[in-house]
């Protein structure tokens, strides 16, 4: 299983020099809490970090710091976890439970910016297969009723 046959394809992405409130109106926007921060004038729009509005809670709000004030590039985790869309699914997981986080951005081989992936995706595949397991008992089940009542 690989990482990019379950991401979602596209992400929602913020310029590093915007301002918190761009970031925030974005988010807002988009109805999504997690911002992939690119650097704009680069083509490949290779991840250079990520904000949740966690991030922006805490480094923000709670220090009652002027968003107008503040970068995305400020208040954004640097060298973010990402993967690669011919990593290994199960992989990913791991590294996501160890570093304790719910969303990845998922590049292509040359390092461009192709999706993000997050747990919601992870328990959607999980679902499907647990679902197919299920399937698989009862059908087994239909299977020799069927051939105990011949």
């Amino acid at each position: 299983m690989k990482v990019g046959d379950y991401c979602k394809r596209g992400a929602v992405t913020v310029g590093a020099a915007a301002d918190i409130v761009t970031a925030c109106k974005v988010m807002r926007e988009e109805h999504v809490g997690f911002l992939v921060v690119v650097d704009e004038s680069n083509p490949l729009r290779a991840p250079l970090g990520v904000i949740t509005d966690r991030d922006i809670v805490m480094q923000v709000c709670a220090k009652e710091v002027d968003p107008r004030a503040v970068t995305a590039a400020d208040v954004m985790t640097r060298q973010p976890l990402t993967a690669r869309e011919d990593d290994d699914f199960n992989e990913l997981l791991q590294g996501m439970r160890i570093a304790g986080i719910r969303r990845v951005p998922v590049v292509s081989a040359s390092g461009a910016l192709v999706g993000v992936i997050a747990l919601d995706d992870a328990l959607d595949v999980i679902t499907g297969l647990v679902c197919d397991l299920c399937g698989a008992v009862r059908n087994e089940v239909r299977q020799e009723r069927r051939l105990h009542s011949a």
